[in-house]
């Protein structure tokens, strides 16, 4: 794992909010909104682009948690920015802080932990489950 990142040092990605990121389920779509599930997966985007530049080849990065608080809705085809903080690197694991905006309001914050793992202790994980 290379350390090349400090406390404080941020990561954005931009999207636009399409159909498939709006809040549906089996019973159609709930609401023309940014659904949840779709915000949690692209802020864990956001936030592995931090493991994406520090693990090494025999190394992959795994999520260990994510907390959302929704502020304002997104509507579909609004234009979100993902600002992902690095808050904390300790040993392998490292927390980002973030923030989702349209233009300059703010409609969800939270943090999100990763933790990055050689591909062989994954590769054991997987087995023992399996072996379950």
């Amino acid at each position: 794992m290379k350390h090349l990142f400090q406390i404080g040092d941020q990561k954005r990605i931009s999207k636009c909010v399409t159909e498939a990121d709006l809040a549906a389920f089996e019973t159609g779509v709930v609401h023309p909104f940014y659904g949840t599930f779709a915000l949690g997966r692209d802020v864990e985007w956001a936030c592995r682009q931090f493991v994406l530049e520090a693990k090494e080849e025999h190394e992959e990065g795994i999520g260990t948690f994510l907390n959302i608080e929704h502020r304002s809705p997104a509507l579909l085809g609004d234009a979100v920015e993902i600002v992902a903080t690095l808050q904390s690197w300790e040993g392998h694991s490292l927390v980002c802080a973030y923030q989702v905006y349209v233009g300059d309001r703010l409609i969800a914050e939270g943090t999100q932990g990763q933790k990055i793992l050689s591909k062989e202790k994954l590769a054991r994980l997987t087995e023992s489950l399996h072996g379950r």
